[in-house]
């Protein structure tokens, strides 16, 4: 054979062992991380490693590892909200059996009392008590049903002045016990909205009965005002101690601002209120200034 020949005999055969090496080695990496992958625990931490350096590989282990990252991200987190959710079953429980547990020592000590006039006292304080369990109950069946991704919503161009009169009626002997006299600034003209009329008036109502129970004086509510960009209403009403209030956690599940757990409400009304506004395409903020706490409806469209 020709010595010519023969050299590139050689150099074929050179580079067909050296492909045949190269594509072993890849196979026996891509095996060994294949097998990493299935023993590993989906609780580890670990992360993929090279033995060998193939020049593909490295990106492929990149996105592996990064993928797997997501995955304990994902997973902590999860952890992190079942988390909350059983500190908020507990606290939900706290504030069902109280008023349960009042209800029942009033009814017995009714059924134990002669005194006509101190028995009705107790009926009625027993009553209080379990009205008390079925508001609790009514701000869960409203949070839950806000908060099901399925929620149908009948969008159209609503006037919200319409909506904020029509609430501010029905509380009207709630402000008249307290001598308030909320205001209405910017109702001049009308300030369209698309919304479901049903879930915007329960968003401004929750707001309304916020300002209501923990408010300090009378409430004020401007609509299409130019407090931030697409804001189409505010309410504002003055707090007696805005250090308590955490304007960050105002629209979280069971927030209450007194760690305590002794004041009125559910800690869901904003809650509801602000998964109803998402739904919407609408978002609510909220900040404190001076003594003062502000809550806007703002349009994300």
């Amino acid at each position: 054979m020709p010595t010519g020949a023969l050299i590139v005999l050689v150099l074929l055969l050179g580079i067909a062992a050296g492909l045949l090496l190269g594509v072993t080695l890849y196979a026996l990496e891509l095996r060994r991380l294949s097998h990493n992958l299935r023993e590993r625990d989906a609780a580890s931490n670990a992360r993929l490693s090279l033995n060998a350096r193939p020049r593909e590989l490295p990106a492929l282990v990149d996105a592996i590892n990064a993928e797997l990252d997501r995955s304990a991200q994902t997973r902590v987190a999860a952890m992190r909200s079942q988390q909350e959710f059983q500190r908020d079953l507990s606290a939900l429980s706290h504030d069902i059996r109280t008023p349960l547990a009042g209800a029942k020592g009033y009814l017995q000590l009714a059924c134990e009392e002669t005194d006509s006039h101190l028995r009705e006292q107790r009926l009625e304080a027993a009553i209080e008590r379990i009205d008390r369990t079925s508001e609790l109950l009514d701000a869960l069946f409203s949070y839950t049903k806000a908060s099901d991704p399925d929620l149908a919503l009948d969008m159209r161009p609503l006037d919200i002045r319409e909506v904020v009169e029509r609430c501010l009626i029905g509380h009207y002997p709630e402000f008249e016990a307290l001598g308030w006299e909320p205001r209405v600034e910017g109702a001049e003209t009308a300030v369209t909205i698309d919304a479901d009329r049903e879930a915007l008036g329960r968003i401004i109502e929750n707001l309304v009965v916020n300002a209501l129970r923990h408010g300090s004086d009378a409430p004020t509510i401007r609509l299409g005002c130019s407090c931030a960009p697409g804001t189409v209403l505010a309410i504002s009403n003055p707090v007696e101690d805005p250090q308590a209030i955490d304007p960050t956690q105002l629209f979280d599940r069971f927030y209450r601002a007194d760690a305590a757990r002794q004041g009125q409400g559910s800690g869901l009304g904003l809650a509801t209120a602000a998964k109803l506004a998402r739904a919407m395409a609408l978002d609510l903020q909220a900040h404190i200034e001076d003594q003062t706490l502000t809550i806007e409806i703002v349009t994300r469209r």
